[in-house]
């Protein structure tokens, strides 16, 4: 595992990588300033007509800790770039994956296994799916640890083992799609999904690293090619020969 995360990351910078890696960047850059420009005018409506209709809805006496509410929604307003980037950067990623899944992969296959098969691409709106799909589940999941975060840091602790679950999960089944029927990619997950948890761990360290985590697509996805091979070359013969590439059905 620590040879595969090794490999991943001397690649990122390779050069086939780096057109990649440019618009993966460049497009998570583009998904954060609108999340974050989004929670920005939400947060500033709630704390100006959203305020005036809670006091007319509740009374005078709501006035005091309305204005309260207020003020502490408009400094969250004016951090809504930096909110959404922190809490809401692995279901981007997440997300942005999904576009680049056969450039990541095809480069790490050329490059590392040049006398094996490469799999068959994932058609658009399938890598779409997943990608949205892992998205929605990171924000729900989030949104029930964020509570947790007053409690010394109890649910930075959540955050960190749930995004290595939602992302594990995610560049694992992506990464064996390309060989696999979606069901079959799936219950080779979840045969291993102790050691893919494992894997998702790295994931979700590279993530949590400011800036550096606009570029874990490429990291995520190479990784678990790299773990797929792996998983894959220790399967029994049976699953081997099932996972030869193979044309996907939406």
């Amino acid at each position: 595992m620590l040879d595969a995360a090794a490999q991943a990351l001397s690649q990122m910078f390779s050069p086939p990588f780096r057109a990649v890696l440019l618009k993966s960047i460049g497009l998570a850059l583009i998904l954060i300033i609108i999340i974050g420009i989004g929670l920005h005018d939400l947060l500033a409506w709630l704390a100006g007509a959203g305020e005036g209709f809670a006091e007319n809805a509740l009374g005078p006496n709501a006035h005091a800790p309305l204005t309260v509410l207020a003020f502490v929604l408009t400094i969250a307003a004016s951090l809504g770039i930096v909110v959404g980037s922190i809490f809401l950067m692995p279901a981007v990623t997440a997300l942005v994956a999904s576009f680049f899944v056969d450039d990541i992969a095809r480069a790490v296959e050329r490059s590392r296994y040049p006398g094996e098969p490469e799999g068959k691409p994932l058609p658009l709106a399938r890598a779409a799916i997943e990608g949205v799909r892992t998205a929605l589940l990171a924000v729900a999941v989030y949104l029930v640890a964020l509570p947790f975060l007053l409690f010394a840091g109890f649910g930075a602790v959540i955050f960190f083992f749930c995004t290595a679950y939602i992302l594990g999960r995610e560049y694992f089944e992506l990464a064996a799609m390309r060989y696999r029927p979606v069901a079959a990619a799936r219950a080779l997950r979840k045969r291993h999904q102790g050691t893919v948890f494992m894997a998702g761990l790295f994931i979700a360290a590279f993530v949590s690293i400011p800036i550096v985590n606009l570029a874990t697509p490429l990291f995520g996805m190479a990784f678990m090619v790299h773990m797929h091979k792996r998983l894959s070359a220790s399967a029994p013969a049976a699953d081997r020969d099932s996972a030869q590439p193979s044309r996907h059905k939406l």
